[in-house]
């Protein structure tokens, strides 16, 4: 118990930053407001450089759970330094963006298990498949 207690004084970085980027992936790409929305709600959390913590990242060992996680999400995509990717650095991110929202790896069912709203419906998931699959085409 004095563990447990003790560890809740261990500071955790927290992903906060002031501002969206020049280089985010929604402005540097013309994405419909329901798209947006739906990547800001089930993808920014972990792929960009502002999380919204919930309540329970106060609790340790959990804060140190999330944010190696999210860690380990911006370092495989960061909404934020999309623009700061080559050509064919974008159009690979898309086709893996793509493989895991079809798949129904993204976004992680940990996240949706408690972020009922990041859960794709079908429909989300056929628009956001299509317009990722426009736009990489465009590119």
């Amino acid at each position: 118990m004095v563990a447990f207690v003790g560890i809740q004084f261990v500071p955790v970085d927290h992903n906060q930053s002031e501002g969206v980027p020049k280089t985010d992936f929604m402005l540097v790409n013309d994405v419909p407001n329901d798209i947006k929305n739906k990547l800001q709600v089930s993808c920014y959390d972990c792929h960009s450089n502002n999380t919204k913590y919930p309540w329970y990242n106060k609790v340790q060992p959990v804060a140190w759970f999330l944010e190696e996680h999210i860690k380990e999400g911006k370092a495989e995509l960061n909404f934020n330094e999309w623009d700061s990717l080559s050509s064919r650095r974008k159009v690979s991110k898309l086709r893996s963006m793509i493989k895991q929202i079809e798949s129904g790896e993204m976004p992680l069912g940990s996240y949706t298990f408690i972020h009922k709203d990041a859960k794709f419906s079908e429909e989300e998931t056929q628009q956001l498949v299509e317009y990722i699959e426009n736009l990489k085409d465009s590119l």
